[in-house]
Formats: structure tokens, C-alpha cells, sequence
């Protein structure tokens, strides 16, 4: 039996344009020029016009026909001859092509060094699957169970975890050695395995062997007193380890590793007693809606007799490039409101780049200060990267939570990581401080910090255990 039920509902549905518009504010400077490619290649509406260096070039290019000078104007001329020279300067027309490195995959050569082997094809398979399972690091994440059943579901047989398993141990014995591991424990023994035989070499084989979970809870007076060896000889050990690689294709020089390059999406200038925030470089200006493009979609409106689609077409292209210019240009407004609030409440930190003087600061602060929501903000500070006076900074570093002090103020983590780290670095390295004794340091300095939190700061900065430290040094 059908029934009719009226029923009254609240819903919040976000339209495909703000979507996309809240994508825009993610992408940083390198991803949005590539956006910015994709559109104009993708919409015939959108135009780009030229930097200012561009035409700058095209106008003292020596293939451009120029009227006749006489003395007075070539002698008074405020051209510069650096610009008029031929071989200062390289028109774009006429750059010199470069070679380009070109980088191989370590998945690649491995297969390659594989197929030296002498098996049988299906042995080759399941081989190159286990190659393409490996992480960047050359690590084999996944267990050998899970590669198994996902390499039966492929093949449409079953393969269980002992038959790849000796093929693991045949990859793990290429170029480079160790390549395949399951984790840092493995590759660390077979890295002391290729090594010429000696005592150390051995206490370290069995300390990875039969004592790693304490290695790993810094259990170091248990380790010594089960493997009854002296203080000496455990350093000696730890230093062995500390020389091992971390990561089988990290570091490669059989590989071309790509260069990070950091581009500052901010740029924050003093200038007296003010601050002056700009964008790196402001793309909504060079963007321009095709002027023909605009007479032809007008024409076809008057004229009927053109097909309906290719009107729709023609305006939907119009009103999408027309869109995707005022998105670029709130996303630029929004960028700069956000920079400026965000100066104005680290003003000090800013202007003299002093750890210590930064603020505790969140996203609900900014946000406050801008009208704007807490996700807008976390995407406009997401991934991007501030060229400050005193050096380039990630934005999300200067979002810290606060800690009170004995009087009351409240003062950024920050300020405690920098104040461990100074303390740790001046310590007596055959007496370290524990946890407990720094967190006593920072309470007679008038910050009250519990041993937990000074743990977790310790572990943020990478600061080995006071026990560990003592064997270290």
C-alpha cells in the first residue's frame, strides 16, 4: 500500500562552483600556474597576456622594424645598451635547447638485473609484481599474505606466500643490496650480512636479532646485561648502526633524485615601521576573457539561425572562463586578507625573526580577524610558504597552540620546544637531563610544563631519551 508523507528537512548542499572555488584556495604557487595552464588549454575563451618582460623583449628585439635614427636620437637614447646588445641577451624565439637529465626507475633497473636469473616465466611475474609493490624508499610494506591474494585474484591462480617468498630473498640480493626489505630491521641485517666478518659486526647481528624491541624501548642496561658485553663495546655497536644507510633507493646515486625547489606564495617587506604583504605574483591581471570570443557569442545570439549547441557551447565557454578569472581574483583577495592578518597579529615576530616572540595563534583567530570560515583559512595556509626578511617559512608553522606561564601569560609551544632544545644542546653530554629534570629547568625559568609534554616536545625535535643520549655521546 502506498502512502504520501510531508516531511520538513534542513539540508546544506555546497554548489559545484564553490567547490571548485575551495580547490583554488589549496593549490600553491607551482600547482595553481599549472591550473592556469590546464584552463587555457582546455577553454579557447581564456586568454593570457604577456609579463611585462615579455614585452619588453619583443620591443628591443632586433628583428622588429624600426624607424631611421639620426645622431641625436641614437646618441640621447635612455635605452640601455644592455638591452639593445645582441649577445647580452637571448630573444625567446631563439633559446638554445637544453638536455634534459632523464631519470630512471629504480623498478626498472630491478626487473632488468632480474631477468639475469634463471627461471621460468611465471617466476618472472610474480617478481615484477613484488618489484611494483615496493614503496619510493624500496621498502615492501605489505606482507607477503596480502601480495599473494592479490596476485591470485590477478592471475586467476592460486599463489601462496611461500612461493614468493624465496623470490623476495633473490630481489633482495640486487643492485642496490637490501632493496626489497620488509622493514629497517631487515635491511640493517642485510647490510651487516655483506660486511666482512668481525666481533662487532657480530654483537650487532645478534643485537638486531634477538634484542630489537628493547633497542627500540631504549632498554639499554637490559640489552647489556643479556648480551653480557661492556659499556665500550655497546657504543661501539650503536656507532656501527648509525654508519648503515636508512633506506635502500634514498641517497641512490644510480638514480637522479628531482630537486625541491620551495616558491614562496607571500612576500612580507619592512619597510620603517611597516609591514608591506604582497603576492609572489598576481595571475588574475594577466588573465583576460578572448574579446572575439565575446563578439562571436553576441552574433550568435542575434542570429537564430545558428545551431542550438553551438550557442550553448559557445556560451559556456564564456561564462566559465568569465567565472574562472573571479575565482583567481577572490583567491588572490582572500590570500591577502588572510597574509595581512596574520602579519599583523605576528608583527613582532616578523620584524625581528625571533622564535620567542611568536605568538600562540590559531586558525579561529585569523578567521575572526578576516570573516571568513576556519576551512577557508586552513585552505588558504595549506602548503604555502611566506618569503619573510629573515628566510622562507612554511604558513602552517606559525599555527601553535598556547601554554600559560607563572603569570598568567600565554606563550606559544614554540617557545618551550626552542627553550628544551637550547637546554639539551647545553647539557652535560655524560650526564644528560631526563625528561622530569627538564621539565623542572623550564619550571624555575616560570613555565609550567608536565614530564609528558616535554616528552612529546622531545619527540618532535628528534631528541633521543637522556638514557640513549648518554650511550650516544
Amino acid at each position: 500500500m502506498l502512502n504520501q508523507v510531508q516531511a520538513q528537512k534542513l539540508q546544506h548542499k555546497i554548489l559545484p562552483h564553490h567547490i571548485a572555488l575551495l580547490n583554488l584556495l589549496h593549490l600553491d604557487s607551482m600547482a595553481l600556474e599549472q591550473r592556469i595552464e590546464d584552463e587555457i588549454n582546455d577553454n579557447p575563451a581564456l586568454e593570457e597576456t604577456g609579463s611585462q618582460d615579455d614585452i619588453s623583449t619583443e620591443k628591443f628585439s632586433k628583428e622588429t622594424v624600426q624607424d631611421f635614427q639620426n645622431w641625436e636620437e641614437y646618441g640621447y637614447d635612455d635605452i640601455p645598451d644592455y638591452k639593445m646588445e645582441y649577445e647580452n641577451y637571448l630573444p625567446s624565439d631563439k633559446m638554445p635547447d637544453r638536455q634534459l637529465a632523464e631519470v630512471v626507475d629504480f623498478r626498472a633497473d630491478l626487473k632488468k638485473q632480474y631477468r639475469f636469473a634463471d627461471l621460468q616465466e611465471k617466476q618472472y611475474s610474480l617478481a615484477d609484481f613484488l618489484i611494483d609493490s615496493l614503496n619510493e624508499d624500496g621498502f615492501l610494506c605489505q606482507d607477503l599474505e596480502t601480495i599473494a591474494e592479490e596476485i591470485s585474484f590477478k592471475q586467476n591462480g592460486w599463489v601462496k606466500a611461500e612461493d614468493i617468498e624465496g623470490i623476495l630473498l633473490t630481489i633482495q640480493q640486487l643492485d642496490p643490496a637490501g632493496v626489497g626489505s620488509r622493514d629497517i630491521r631487515e635491511y640493517f641485517q642485510i647490510q651487516l650480512k655483506k660486511m666482512k666478518p668481525a666481533p662487532v659486526v657480530d654483537l650487532a647481528i645478534e643485537l638486531l636479532n634477538n634484542h630489537y624491541s628493547d633497542l627500540q624501548c631504549c632498554n639499554i642496561e637490559k640489552i647489556r646485561r643479556d648480551m653480557k658485553i661492556q659499556e665500550h663495546d655497546f657504543k661501539n655497536i650503536l656507532h656501527l648502526l648509525g654508519t648503515l644507510r636508512k633506506r635502500p633507493i634514498a641517497g641512490s646515486t644510480d638514480t637522479i633524485q628531482p630537486n625541491n625547489t620551495v616558491v614562496p606564495d607571500f612576500i612580507v617587506t619592512m619597510e620603517g615601521e611597516d609591514m608591506n604583504v604582497n603576492l609572489s605574483r598576481q595571475r588574475s591581471a594577466t588573465l583576460h576573457v578572448s574579446q572575439s570570443w565575446m563578439e562571436t557569442v553576441q552574433q550568435l545570439d542575434q542570429d537564430k539561425s545558428t545551431d542550438k549547441s553551438a550557442r550553448q557551447y559557445m556560451r559556456s565557454k564564456l561564462a566559465s572562463a568569465q567565472w574562472f578569472i573571479k575565482a583567481i581574483r577572490e583567491r588572490e583577495s582572500n590570500m591577502l586578507k588572510v597574509m595581512k592578518a596574520i602579519v599583523q597579529f605576528q608583527f613582532e615576530y616578523f620584524r625581528y625573526g625571533d622564535t620567542m616572540l611568536l605568538k600562540p595563534m590559531v586558525l579561529k583567530n585569523i578567521a575572526e580577524m578576516v570573516g571568513l570560515d576556519i576551512s577557508t583559512v586552513s585552505r588558504i595556509t595549506c602548503n604555502k610558504y611566506v618569503d619573510a626578511p629573515f628566510g622562507i617559512i612554511l604558513l602552517k608553522n606559525l599555527f601553535t597552540e598556547g601554554l600559560a606561564n607563572k603569570e598568567g601569560n600565554i606563550i606559544s609551544n614554540k617557545v618551550i620546544q626552542t627553550i628544551v632544545e637550547e637546554v639539551v644542546n647545553k647539557e652535560d653530554k655524560k650526564n644528560p637531563y631526563t625528561d622530569q629534570q627538564l621539565a623542572d629547568i623550564l619550571s624555575g625559568r616560570g613555565y609550567n610544563v608536565a614530564r609528558r609534554t616535554i616528552a612529546k616536545y622531545r619527540d618532535q625535535l628528534n631528541i633521543p631519551v637522556a638514557q640513549m643520549r648518554a650511550v650516544l655521546f
